[in-house]
């Protein structure tokens, strides 16, 4: 019997929760799992609970059954959490935590803290759909959780370049494909295709973007006055701070937007050098060596000396 399926047993009802502001990987692993409990274990209660996912995901069966309403009781048999490092990416729905009988946490961030009675955390793995695939039996997942999971390892892979990348994620996206999902549109439309105003955006930062470090490191940084004149949100920052990256001769891309006043969130992307997430732990946040993220107070200068100081030792190192 696998983990996935001992922890279900004699379960009656069951949330699945994900990290505030969701993206690829963690909508697609959390309506994986949604999907394959419906499939195969009809007789648990099963809810998922996310802050609301774009719109572009809506293709994944289950995406309009995802609860974004903060219930008024918390307690739960059984609440699985998905590629989410520490309870406080939870957000508001964290409070299942301390209600549920038990507490799975699936997940791939070498950040993760293990804040479940039950820890599936594999650091070497791609995405937390790609540890979902081991914990499901293959033969029992259908085409709709194979988009989920396709999903999920092609927004954590950066359509498969990123050097999170293996042979084992390759194996596991070839396997989902034989499931008969339509790869190419998955690609094109959930990771590819933007809005004109999410192009306008994407422009804008990458006009006003400022190289330091001697040119091995990148920044631009999205205010809160500008994201209200073009009517964005951040789900319309995605894929900004790879494009910095992938600036010639730059090590270390950051891109920051203002989600209050003086408050910042930080991404944070790196090609070989730079462990991203040993600066995003120092300032409370996590992620990946190559990949992570925090959120930060103060000017926009002094966020940029702080951050830049860490990323500095690392590049003489």
């Amino acid at each position: 019997m696998s983990l996935l399926h001992s922890v279900l047993e004699n379960r009656k009802t069951a949330v699945i929760l994900g990290h505030t502001n969701p993206d690829g990987d963690c909508v697609g692993s959390c309506l994986a799992v949604y999907n394959y409990l419906r499939d195969y274990f009809p007789q648990v209660d099963v809810t998922v609970y996310l802050e609301r996912p774009a719109e572009k995901f809506r293709y994944l069966r289950g995406f309009d059954q995802i609860c974004t309403e903060v219930p008024g009781q918390f307690q739960t048999d059984l609440c699985i959490c998905l590629d989410s490092g520490d309870r406080e990416r939870l957000g508001a729905f964290s409070g299942f935590l301390g209600a549920a009988g038990k507490v799975l946490c699936v997940d791939h961030h070498v950040t993760n803290t293990r804040y479940g009675d039950v820890n599936v955390v594999e650091p070497d793995a791609s995405a937390t759909c790609e540890v979902l695939f081991g914990l499901m039996d293959e033969e029992k997942i259908s085409r709709e959780t194979a988009e989920c999971l396709y999903t999920g390892i092609v927004h954590d892979t950066g359509v498969f370049q990123y050097s999170n990348t293996s042979i084992r994620t390759m194996e596991i996206a070839g396997k989902l494909m034989a499931k008969g999902i339509d790869f190419s549109t998955i690609i094109s439309e959930s990771f590819y295709q933007k809005t004109y105003v999410q192009n306008q955006v994407l422009g804008r930062a990458l006009l006003e973007s400022i190289l330091f470090c001697d040119g091995q490191c990148i920044f631009s940084v999205m205010r809160k006055k500008d994201m209200e004149f073009y009517g964005v949100t951040s789900k319309d920052m995605e894929g900004i701070v790879e494009q910095l990256r992938s600036t010639a001769g730059v090590e270390c891309a950051i891109f920051l937007y203002e989600k209050e006043f003086q408050e910042f969130k930080v991404s944070m992307r790196s090609k070989k050098k730079v462990d991203v997430s040993r600066v995003a732990a120092y300032f409370g946040g996590g992620g990946h060596v190559r990949a992570a993220g925090c959120t930060m107070n103060g000017r926009i200068h002094d966020v940029i000396n702080n951050l830049s100081e860490h990323i500095a030792k690392q590049l003489e190192e």
